[in-house]
């Protein structure tokens, strides 16, 4: 998946705007949260994800995923989106949005 895609994807899910973050970086963000950061140049992604999803992606793939940092109970994970399966990928960022969206929005992805 590329960049764009990446962009259209997220920008279809409910409430999610995209903004500039502070180096000039596509930065994507629900009800003013941030849940997705794409690098300048669009060949990586942080996004944020569960620990131990985390863990579990960067020692599967580790050329692929690497974990970033930890927050709290979340697991910001890099990922480089040459290497990275569109499928998982597309799992990945609804699930990011979802950690980040209020439930009452999140629900309506469902419904």
């Amino acid at each position: 998946m590329d960049a764009e895609s990446v962009r259209a994807l997220v920008l279809g899910l409910p409430g999610a705007e995209e903004h500039e973050g502070w180096a000039g970086q596509p930065t994507f963000r629900v009800r003013k949260k941030g849940f997705a950061y794409l690098s300048v140049d669009g060949t990586t992604l942080l996004l944020k994800a569960l620990r131990e999803e985390q863990e579990a992606l960067a020692a599967a793939d580790p050329e692929v995923y690497r974990p970033s940092y930890v927050s709290g109970r979340f697991g910001w994970l890099d990922v480089e989106l040459a290497g990275a399966d569109d499928t998982e990928l597309r799992e990945l960022l609804v699930e990011a949005w979802r950690l980040t969206a209020p439930k009452s929005l999140a629900a309506g992805l469902d419904g």
